[in-house]
């Protein structure tokens, strides 16, 4: 009959609650660049609802409020410089090599 019990327990879990990443007080919109930040990694991606922490509403509003700053060109698509070195210098040297033939 012990072995169904479950044994006592000494520590128990704490139950905290983590603050909101969006706190009452802030608006989302495509102009409010300091609190979209915070939801793009640094690649230029935008950050999953679990990682972010956000309700099914806020990620939704977030999601539309970074496309529209990308539309605007108020954030960039990509934010990987280094990418764009890579592209740019193998189109040059295809290009010289199409210029030789």
């Amino acid at each position: 009959m012990d072995k169904y019990k479950q044994p006592f327990r000494k520590y128990k879990r704490s139950l905290r609650r983590r603050l909101p990443p969006i706190g009452a007080g802030d608006q989302i919109d495509y102009r409010n660049m300091s609190l979209i930040s915070r939801f793009i990694s640094e690649q230029g991606k935008i950050l999953s609802r679990r990682i972010n922490k956000l309700t099914l509403k806020q990620q939704r509003l977030i999601t539309i409020a970074i496309k529209q700053a990308r539309i605007l060109s108020l954030l960039p698509f990509l934010n990987n410089d280094k990418q764009f070195e890579r592209v740019e210098s193998t189109s040059r040297i295809t290009s010289s090599r199409t210029r030789k033939k």
